[in-house]
């Protein structure tokens, strides 16, 4: 079935861009994410959409950063 959305230029633009850099399209990005909040999604699939971000995108600290229990704590408190 097709639909017609509308959004922010700006916003189709960011998406675009974001789904290019996924190698996958905008109507996929839509279809992936209707199935994920009205969870018809299957858990086998988004298990291999993390493991896919986790390997591709994995989090990376400054150079020299060391792991502190003490920074944990205060951040914590700060909010």
């Amino acid at each position: 079935m097709n639909i017609t959305l509308s959004a922010d230029e700006e916003l189709i633009k960011k998406g675009r861009e974001y789904a290019r850099a996924h190698h996958t399209s905008l109507n996929q990005l839509v279809r992936d994410y209707l199935r994920r909040v009205t969870g018809s999604g299957e858990i086998e699939k988004s298990a291999n959409e993390f493991m896919e971000l986790a390997r591709t995108m994995p989090g990376r600290s400054d150079s020299g950063f060391k792991f502190s229990r003490d920074a944990i704590y205060d951040r914590h408190s700060k909010r």
